[in-house]
């Protein structure tokens, strides 16, 4: 590709004025969990419990969280494969909330996805030829020079040999099967690409591969991503933005260079203390993992207000009670917490950490919780209060040698060991003469 191409498929800086390519506000789904004969719904499954972010046109937004935060399903109600129990979406200043399958069906050919298993998308019975053709099928859109030229030059695209068309999937390896559902979404020229952990399945060398093709891609092609992972390396390489999610909710927004650099929610900074640094100059460094206390709480009766603050450290009685909106604290960078890192309190009045985060304080280290007592009152008083515990313990142990030195002194003073004890004399007892 020359300078001049190149320079043309770089999107252009975004204005105000412009609008962003996708629009999620309040974006729920709950899954209903019903029990007995008569199938009553006794309870629901909070998988995503009011989200809002945009994405603009050619960028690329990550989105990380552990397990079971709703990652996946979030990418579901985006291209709209499920039906979302409350909110909106607007794609490209069309709301496709609900729309029906007659107008799903024009949507189908801006909205692609890219699902996470690259051998259980793919149907085994159909070769790669009709697997990758079915969007021209079911669109009814007849390309120049016919569907199989354009199914082989798409093959090419992603890395593949126009002699794969007739082979079946099990003739592949991972990193080929996952190429396979890259070029099937990219058939129709799609204006948005929702990736569903797309290098998780395979080796590290085959994600370099993928992750490179995916950005090569998106520069030649103008595509805007949405991609959902779990390694934050892979997140950090390919993303201009990231969401951080925890149990249904979006806790942080950032550019990349910003969250990675100062995380403001303390859920962010542990993740990020997970991330191994390649340095063998550290083989030996203290480590300041920060190890999180207990388990992600279910979702289907998610903690009050903060919902991190059950495993928090920083967390107070208005953690417990409210809970905290996602505002733009520093720009580009948004975060829903009243106490967050790298930046000023939001909550100073609150002053007594709950007992949770006493406990889930044992766990950080001293450093971290040093840089937070920057920021928190309420860590502060827990780290004075440690350190006058210090205090108090060696003073203890001070004073336990001092009597120790004084008792063997005293003992010094006594007879000698293995000195004979002098018998005991009373006034009356009568001395015996020879």
């Amino acid at each position: 590709m020359s300078e001049t191409e190149t320079r043309a498929a770089v999107p252009a800086p975004r204005t105000d004025d412009e609008k962003p390519l996708l629009k999620v506000e309040g974006l729920v789904k709950h899954f209903p969990i019903k029990k007995g004969l008569l199938q009553r719904q006794v309870g629901a499954v909070r998988a995503v419990d009011g989200i809002d972010f945009e994405v603009r046109r050619g960028e690329t937004l990550g989105v990380v969280g552990e397990s079971g935060c709703g990652k996946s399903t979030m990418g579901r109600l985006v291209t709209r494969l499920i039906e979302p129990t409350g909110g909106s979406v607007e794609f490209d200043g069309t709301d496709i909330t609900h729309l029906g399958t007659k107008g799903l069906r024009p949507l189908r050919r801006d909205v692609q996805m890219i699902f996470q298993d690259p051998y259980g998308s793919l149907n085994p019975r159909h070769t790669i030829g009709t697997i990758v053709s079915a969007p021209f099928r079911l669109q009814g859109v007849e390309p120049e020079g016919g569907v199989k030229k354009e199914v082989q030059r798409l093959l090419g695209l992603v890395g593949l040999s126009p002699e794969h068309y007739n082979r079946y999937p099990h003739e592949f390896s991972g990193g080929q099967r996952q190429r396979v559902g890259i070029a099937r979404a990219l058939a129709l020229n799609p204006k948005l690409v929702v990736a569903d952990e797309p290098v998780s399945a395979l080796d590290v060398s085959i994600q370099a591969q993928v992750v490179n093709l995916l950005d090569d891609l998106q520069q030649e092609l103008g595509l805007t991503y949405v991609i959902i992972a779990h390694d934050l390396s892979v997140v950090r390489h390919v993303s201009d933005r990231i969401a951080v999610m925890y149990l249904g909710k979006i806790v942080e927004l950032a550019d990349r260079d910003l969250l990675y650099r100062t995380p403001m929610h303390p859920y962010t900074k542990a993740l990020m203390s997970a991330v191994p640094i390649p340095d063998p100059k550290r083989r030996n460094a203290k480590s300041e993992r920060i190890l999180l206390r207990g388990d992600v709480p279910s979702p289907i009766s998610p903690p009050s207000g903060c919902r991190f603050h059950t495993r928090c450290w920083k967390a107070t009685e208005i953690c417990r009670t409210t809970e905290p909106r996602l505002v733009e604290l520093r720009p580009g960078q948004q975060v829903a917490c009243h106490h967050p890192e790298n930046f000023a309190d939001q909550a100073p009045q609150d002053t007594v950490l709950l007992t949770a985060a006493k406990e889930a304080a044992e766990l950080v280290a001293d450093e971290v919780l040093a840089q937070s007592a920057e920021t928190s009152a309420a860590v502060a008083s827990l780290t004075e209060e440690a350190a006058g515990e210090g205090l108090e313990e060696a003073a203890g142990a001070g004073s336990e040698e001092a009597a120790g030195a004084g008792s063997q002194e005293a003992a010094g003073e006594g007879p000698e060991e293995g000195s004979p004890a002098p018998s005991p004399t009373t006034k009356d007892s009568p001395s015996k003469e020879k």
